[in-house]
């Protein structure tokens, strides 16, 4: 008994440090950066400014708050991200946005660095313990205006510079990569134009799943029947399947079966012969209360004197 309530402990206990981990904020990481804003995304201020992206590779809720961004790699507390704000809870696979504009008191998501375009920008995120190091990247020295440094795809290792190419644009708080085409539906196409192979595929599956069903019930069907059989025997003490074949046990005959589902009917819907369409109604008797009574809504009539 103790070593089961032992191993239900450890069970709960690994439990819960996976769900602290996948909790805690090593999930986010740098998504995308833009460093010279001139007519891209505007702040909440209507301004253009630098920004960086996060983003929530977890498939759980993330709580950033307590976290720090820094652009300085001799001092990695630069930026504290406050406490207290519901908008730092990032939902799983899902953005955030912070504006390098040097301003902080205009709210959480503005951080007080900026981004130099002239230069190589380092950024990095750090844990709340202000030592543990999430996510960090250069960027490339050279941006040009309105053109990011982003991953190929949100997450992945890859970057890439986005917004130069004719198809390629920034994703300020939404996915790097966008999938506006099924592969597999598209080479399905291309070996199967009028949709015969579609059809024949759908019509396999039905049938075969009526065939199967078929054989589910027929199979079921004969167990049930073989259980019935073999609990008469038990009952009446044959053990003999001949001599329980001959008897006829284990199966009802046509009238018996009639009479118990007569029986169950009659139980089950309480039904009557001669009364089934008569209704009884009976008198309700109402207690009496003076703030219903019609005497105190009427206006007394003014006599003479």
């Amino acid at each position: 008994m103790n070593k089961k309530r032992i191993g239900i402990f450890i069970a709960l206990l690994v439990t819960v440090c996976f769900g602290m981990q996948a909790q805690r904020a090593t999930s986010m990481r740098i998504n995308e950066v833009l460093v010279v804003n001139e007519q891209n995304f505007q702040d909440d201020y209507g301004l253009h400014n630098a920004w960086i992206e996060l983003f929530n590779t977890s498939f759980a809720t993330v709580n950033i708050e307590g976290c720090y961004l820094t652009n300085d790699r001799n001092n990695p507390t630069k930026y504290p991200i406050p406490k207290g704000d519901a908008m730092t809870q990032i939902k799983p696979r899902q953005h955030t946005l912070f504006w390098a504009d040097a301003m902080p008191n205009r709210g959480t998501f503005h951080v007080n660095f900026t981004l130099d375009p002239t230069k190589e920008n380092y950024i990095a995120l750090y844990d709340s313990n202000g030592k543990t190091l999430i996510d960090e990247v250069v960027i490339p020295a050279g941006q040009l205006a309105d053109q990011s440094y982003a991953r190929e795809q949100d997450g992945s290792k890859t970057w890439v510079v986005k917004g130069g190419a004719e198809h390629s644009y920034v994703t300020p708080s939404t996915n790097n990569m966008t999938l506006d085409k099924n592969t597999k539906i598209e080479n399905f196409k291309t070996h199967d134009e009028v949709g015969i192979g579609m059809a024949i595929i759908a019509m396999s599956v039905v049938f075969i799943g009526l065939i199967l069903l078929y054989i589910s019930f027929k199979v079921v069907g004969n167990v049930a029947i073989k259980l019935g059989k073999r609990n008469a025997m038990k009952a009446v003490g044959v053990t003999n399947k001949v001599e329980a074949k001959e008897k006829n046990l284990g199966s009802h005959s046509g009238e018996e079966t009639a009479a118990i589902a007569m029986a169950l009917h009659d139980y089950l819907n309480d039904a009557h012969d001669v009364e089934d369409m008569i209704l009884t109604i009976n008198k309700v008797k109402r207690t009496y209360s003076p703030w219903s009574s019609k005497i105190y809504t009427l206006r007394q009539t003014p006599t003479r004197r």
